[in-house]
């Protein structure tokens, strides 16, 4: 059986841990950082990973098999 390819967009935004759950980055934090869009606190949060959420945990690591 020939190996399954990566999907390249999920390989830069996800990592499975040791216990196999899915990590991801905050979204909303790529423009509007100053003066009028987020707050300092805010930014703060969205620089902290989280967890995949287990519905998509199954797409996200059929998406990115090898790692």
């Amino acid at each position: 059986m020939p190996k399954m390819k990566t999907h390249s967009g999920a390989k830069k935004r996800f990592n499975v841990t040791k216990n196999g759950k899915v990590k991801r980055a905050h979204a909303y934090k790529s423009h509007l950082l100053n003066g009028h869009g987020k707050t300092t606190k805010s930014k703060r949060g969205l620089r902290k990973g989280t967890y995949a959420d287990v519905t998509n945990e199954a797409t996200i690591k059929k998406m990115i098999p090898y790692k």
